[in-house]
């Protein structure tokens, strides 16, 4: 697959993955208050999409050699969904959650830095560093007394909408690209 093919996967990607994590942080947001069994499926389902993205990526970036930081988001995220459901507490999900959000965004950055030339991996950047320090503010939340789930469903909408941005700026990149081959042929 061409450079411009994987943008193109990767666009259409992101944007799957922006309209799962707004509707996905709108879910938890209305149902989670406490640990029952729907907010753990909603928990447990969002590292799991996690993996079957990054499955999908590691296809479409294949060709580019750039796909072993996929390969390691693919295990730490099915590790987080096991942790996850493991957990016997809101507690417990939070430090999971954290821990993998650290791994998960150095992962992340590492991979939109290593794509810096196919364009639009700004927010992915961007994105996978705020992931370090929102990872980090989960484990400390979890040593709270008054510790919640709240602020996991706002991290999946910050991250939804990175994502969002992510797709359009991909799109503008190849539009350059195609039109640059134009002008060049």
């Amino acid at each position: 697959m061409t450079t411009t093919g994987a943008a193109a996967s990767l666009r259409r990607l992101y944007f799957a993955r922006a309209a799962f994590a707004l509707v996905w942080a709108v879910l938890v947001g209305l149902t989670v208050r406490e640990l029952g069994p729907l907010g753990l499926v909603l928990l447990v389902l969002y590292p799991l999409v996690d993996v079957a993205a990054a499955v999908v990526d590691a296809r479409a970036s294949r060709r580019s050699g750039n796909v072993l930081g996929l390969y390691v988001n693919i295990v730490v995220s099915l590790l987080a969904a096991g942790g996850i459901a493991l957990a016997a507490d809101i507690p417990g999900v939070l430090r999971v959650w954290g821990a993998w959000a650290i791994v998960a965004g150095l992962v992340q950055l590492a991979v939109g830095v290593g794509r810096r030339r196919m364009g639009g991996q700004w927010p992915m950047i961007l994105s996978g560093g705020l992931s370090v320090g929102a990872g980090s503010s989960f484990v400390l939340m979890a040593a709270q007394p008054d510790a919640s789930l709240a602020n996991v469903a706002g991290y999946a909408a910050v991250g939804g909408i990175f994502f969002l941005v992510s797709a359009i700026r991909l799109g503008t990149a190849a539009k350059k690209a195609t039109a640059r081959d134009t002008v060049t042929a």
